[in-house]
């Protein structure tokens, strides 16, 4: 293969935007060849700007096609799933917009398929290609902050009413199947766990429509404990302004700040651990820390087109993936747990019972508490 044709799933403001750098051809190696959406406005529109583009009502009518490699998943959340599982079981390579899905019973049954195809399977988790992320993992992957004792996020959205009065279908359990976790804060809890690893279990408290006229989620704080011990907190709403985004990993060996898209090291001179076995002077003193501004490339990456890109090269190349679409269940995870401890007023595992969550979401939809 030589050129991969890509099946655009969903026209909307997402898709679009995707179809506009593979119309243009900014990915090296693919081709825009068909557009699946199920409202004829958007493939009337879809015609209009790509009148060379195969359009298709009925996305297993475009995989069943034999016009498509690939196909680029970019529906609302519950409908990801499905749809992978549908290309990958008729041998397509398949890319999903995050999330992963709504709840982990779906993605594991996704990601069970996906392990069994040989296809290539990605999700678009774009911020993994933002340097100042990257540079964070690399410090803490490669042992220079030494071991993690604490992490802390707070990033706040601000979003007015206007905002969710605009679809029917925004801030609610059976159209988005969550809120500010589910909807805004995908990227951070994916970050979160890429750069510091899974937390074992969480405490987490949610307040549904505390500031908004919605079903779902506008203010959390969440409490986490990992493996190793270490702690965290993740603080979230889409009520603060101005708005928040502040996250910090302190280690035995300093602290990390990443705030304002830039990444602040404070590194001690000798790790705290070490330092409290051998102090003896009797008196308050801490180790000497020197103030480290990282250089980080600037920008935020290649973020869309350099994930497409790598989809793309992964199949022409066999380039390893920087977002692998399995993946995308661990920060489902968390905010699955997040959402189960906040129903249970308890603390919850990770992983979560699926049959669960499953069963407390559909209560949510079904207006049964």
């Amino acid at each position: 293969m030589k050129l991969v044709r890509m099946g655009l799933i969903g026209f909307g403001v997402i898709g679009s935007n995707h179809a506009r750098y593979l119309g243009n051809g900014e990915v090296s190696g693919a081709v825009l060849s068909c557009i699946c959406d199920i409202n004829p406005e958007r493939l009337r529109l879809a015609k209009e700007l790509y009148p060379h583009v195969k359009l298709f009502d009925d996305y297993r009518k475009m995989i069943a096609s034999g016009e498509v490699d690939a196909v680029f998943v970019a529906t609302p959340h519950y409908e990801h799933p499905p749809m992978a599982v549908e290309a990958l079981k008729n041998g397509l390579h398949v890319l999903i917009e995050k999330p992963a899905g709504v709840y982990t019973k779906q993605v594991l049954e996704m990601n069970e398929v996906a392990g069994k195809s040989d296809r290539v399977f990605g999700i678009m988790y774009n911020q993994r290609t933002n340097p100042v992320y990257q540079k964070a993992r690399d410090l803490v992957k490669s042992g220079k902050l030494g071991e993690i004792k604490r992490t802390n996020w707070i990033i706040d959205w601000y979003r007015p009413q206007s905002y969710y009065d605009s679809g029917g279908w925004r801030a609610t359990w059976s159209g988005e199947g969550g809120g500010v976790l589910l909807n805004q804060d995908l990227h951070q809890l994916d970050l979160w766990q890429w750069i510091c690893g899974m937390p074992k279990r969480v405490r987490a408290f949610c307040y549904y429509g505390k500031y908004h006229n919605i079903e779902v989620e506008d203010d959390v704080t969440a409490f986490v404990e990992y493996e190793n011990g270490a702690t965290g907190v993740f603080v979230t709403s889409t009520a603060m302004t101005p708005e928040t985004n502040r996250f910090e990993i302190i280690g035995d060996r300093g602290k990390i700040v990443i705030e304002d898209g830039k990444l602040t090291f404070y590194r001690l001179r000798v790790p705290e651990r070490q330092f409290n076995r051998e102090y003896d002077g009797g008196k308050i003193a801490k180790p000497e820390c020197w103030k480290c501004e990282i250089p980080v490339e600037p920008g935020q990456g290649g973020q869309h087109r350099e994930i497409t890109q790598n989809f793309v090269n992964a199949i022409l190349k066999g380039e390893k993936l920087l977002a692998p679409g399995i993946e995308g269940i661990n920060g489902l995870q968390i905010s699955n747990a997040m959402h189960l401890s906040s129903w249970l007023d308890d603390w919850v595992e990770i992983p979560v019972d699926p049959d669960l969550f499953y069963e407390k979401l559909m209560e949510k939809i079904h207006g049964k508490n």
